[in-house]
């Protein structure tokens, strides 16, 4: 199959391995084995979809092997489809495994996850988005982002730099100044971007909507208050415009398609950073043997 680019550069790859595998494998270099040719196929155990496997892939060749990819990331796998096949001497292939193994693990877990809300929150309101926060392990974000995308979420915020968010506790350093002087102050400064709050109340998220904020976050409100503060939003005729209803904190699997019925345009969740690792089963033998 045609290979989709990698998230990570040559440079990230290389660093994975040298963590793993600093000054060479020494159970391999002992046993004299290296120079072997081998052969390594990785298949899922379980239904999952799948998340950093051009990544894998190239991960793999660093090592000198040849790759051969059944499945890019994105795809809904059954127990047992074949993920990939690499062909190479053992000393790569020995290299390679653990972190490439672990890399399609994790993130696929992150993709699953996410696929799960997505699925939930859709099979309500097709048109809904779940957004997945910056609260990854730092460090690893190009991962987290690919790895949400594969499931068929967005990320919400990449990072501080690109988005306006305010939170109670910047809030916290501009004493009693009314709302709609702040969102005033802010299109002044960033007239291009969306104007986000964050808030905890419904009477906050009305106030919020009047003074002109593009995107009411409403934090860890139940689906009940979601649906209270959509019916407020619905009747006001104070608002200069509808403001994007988005619900946060606490969305996960299990609640995601109550949000979607009460209303809410976005879930907003960090939920799929927590998920269990997929399971990739992993098969290495020397290249004469029948596999």
């Amino acid at each position: 199959m045609s290979r989709a680019p990698t998230t990570a550069t040559h440079h990230d790859l290389e660093a994975l391995l040298r963590d793993d595998v600093p000054y060479g494998d020494l159970t391999t270099e002992t046993l004299g084995i290296g120079a072997e040719p081998g052969l390594m196929h990785f298949a899922a155990r379980d239904r999952m979809v799948l998340a950093l496997a051009e990544d894998a892939a190239a991960l793999i060749e660093l090592t000198g092997c040849h790759v051969e990819l059944f499945a890019g990331s994105g795809t809904v796998l059954e127990e047992g489809a074949p993920i990939l096949r690499a062909e190479g001497a053992a000393v790569g292939l020995l290299r390679s495994w653990k972190v490439a193994q672990t890399l399609i693990e994790i993130w696929s877990g992150v993709a699953t996850g996410a696929a799960a809300i997505v699925g939930a929150a859709r099979a309500i309101r097709p048109g809904i988005a779940v957004a997945c926060t910056r609260k990854s392990v730092p460090g690893t974000k190009p991962f987290a982002v690919a790895a949400v995308k594969a499931g068929g979420a967005v990320m919400h915020r990449l990072g501080l730099s690109e988005t306006v968010l305010v939170f109670p506790e910047h809030r916290a350093f501009l004493g009693d100044a009314p709302l709609a002087d702040v969102a005033e102050r802010l299109r002044r400064s960033a007239p291009e971007k969306r104007l986000v709050i964050e808030i905890t109340t419904v009477e906050q998220a009305v106030a919020a909507a009047v003074a002109g904020f593009d995107v009411i976050q409403a934090e860890k409100f139940s689906p009940a208050d979601i649906a209270a503060l959509t019916e407020r939003i619905a009747i006001s005729a104070a608002l200069p415009r509808r403001p994007i209803i988005a619900a946060a904190g606490g969305v996960n699997a299990q609640n995601a398609a109550a949000y979607a019925a009460a209303g809410a345009d976005v879930l907003v969740t960090s939920a799929p950073y927590l998920a269990r690792p997929c399971d990739v089963q992993v098969r290495i033998s020397p290249a004469s043997a029948t596999v």
